[in-house]
C-alpha cells in the first residue's frame, strides 16, 4: 500500500507544486509539502482496497505541521486530475480558514489590552506583613522574651 501512496502522491505534488518535498510519515501515510505555500497534504491509508485518507493543513513558523483542518476519502484508482481537484478544494478551504477571524488569536485589527501590572499588590503585602508577625511571636515565645 505505501507504494502506491508514495507514487501517487509523487505524481500529486508535481501537478499540484513546482517545489515540494515528499516524505513518508510514521503512521504508513506519506506527506507532500510546499514549503512556498506553507501548506502540506498527506495521504494515508484507511484499510481499504485503493482507498485512502486524505488531509491538508497549514505550515506553522518554524516548519512544524498545524493539526488538518479538513479530511476526506478518495479512491486511489482516480485519476491524478481529479484527485489534485479535491486537494486544491481543501487547499482553499484551509487557506479560507487561516484568514477567517474564527481561525485563532490574530493580533490585526485588535485593540491592544493594557497589560496588568506585575507588582506585588496590597493584598499580598498584608499577608506577608501577618505572615511576619505570626513568625516574630513565634520566635519571641520559642527563644524567650524578657525573663527567660
Amino acid at each position: 500500500m505505501y507504494a502506491q501512496l508514495r507514487e501517487t502522491a509523487s505524481e500529486l505534488a508535481g501537478v499540484l507544486w513546482r517545489e515540494h518535498t515528499v516524505y513518508r510519515e510514521r503512521g504508513g501515510g506519506v506527506v507532500i509539502r510546499g514549503e512556498h505555500v506553507e501548506r502540506w497534504i498527506s495521504l494515508a491509508p484507511t484499510g481499504g482496497k485503493d482507498r485512502a485518507l486524505l488531509r491538508a493543513g497549514r505550515l506553522l513558523d518554524g516548519g512544524t505541521t498545524a493539526p488538518a483542518r479538513t479530511e476526506v476519502v478518495v479512491d486511489l484508482t482516480a485519476p491524478v486530475s481529479e484527485l489534485a481537484a479535491v486537494c486544491r478544494r481543501m487547499l482553499a478551504e484551509v487557506a479560507a480558514a487561516a484568514e477567517s477571524p474564527a481561525a485563532g488569536p490574530s493580533r490585526a485589527g485588535r485593540p491592544e489590552k493594557a497589560r496588568k501590572s506585575r507588582h506585588t499588590g496590597a493584598g499580598s503585602w498584608v499577608v506577608l506583613v501577618l505572615v511576619g508577625i505570626a513568625v516574630a511571636a513565634w520566635a519571641y515565645t520559642v527563644f524567650g522574651g524578657p525573663g527567660y
